[in-house]
């Protein structure tokens, strides 16, 4: 089983509208609605040239299975904050999440020199929120009726790690991956 994270590329458009609108993405998604081609659009086109942004196709033995991105990406703080998913069911529980969770943490730290990687997760994925707390990632706070997701309020997770903290936990990370049979 072989990982890998490439370049987003305009050939990708297309499945990124499907994938964004499959109910078991969107459900973890902060919005609510389908995604027409009108808005993917925009959004897809406002990702080239945008230094504060960056996404990688996640691959799993060369097929496309998931999508991970930078976000305010900020030189000046040094920090960002970063989403993953997962597109295709039949790749969790397989180790690719962590895998790409390490990934994004050595890029962040280790080639972009950033001090903080922040995320967001709703309350009731758990699954994930603990994941990134596995990594050494910590909750920094609980926002409160965050997000509106079918008329009701959702409690939102923020988590964050630090440099420092991500180079006491990434021995024992790594290790875990290698465990597993993944070549970091």
């Amino acid at each position: 089983m072989t990982v890998a994270l490439r370049a987003l590329t305009p050939d990708d458009s297309d499945r990124l509208l499907a994938w964004r609108n499959l109910p078991e993405v969107a459900r973890w998604m902060y919005s609510d609605h389908e995604i027409t081609r009108p808005e993917h659009d925009r959004w897809f086109a406002g990702l080239a040239g945008d230094p504060s942004r960056k996404y990688w196709i996640i691959e799993l033995d060369g097929e496309p299975v998931g999508l991970a991105n930078l976000a305010d990406i900020s030189p000046a703080n040094r920090k960002a904050a970063w989403a993953y998913y997962l597109a295709s069911p039949s790749v969790r529980g397989k180790g690719v999440g962590a895998f790409v969770e390490v990934f994004v943490l050595d890029h962040v730290f280790r080639t972009l020199g950033l001090n903080k990687l922040c995320c967001e997760v709703l309350l009731e994925n758990e699954a994930v929120w603990k994941m990134h707390e596995s990594f050494g990632f910590q909750r920094e706070a609980l926002y409160r009726a965050h997000v509106w997701k079918a008329g009701q309020p959702h409690d939102v997770v923020g988590l964050a790690i630090l440099a420092a903290d991500w180079a006491k936990a990434r021995p024992a990370s790594v290790e875990r991956l290698r465990a597993r049979g993944f070549e970091i």
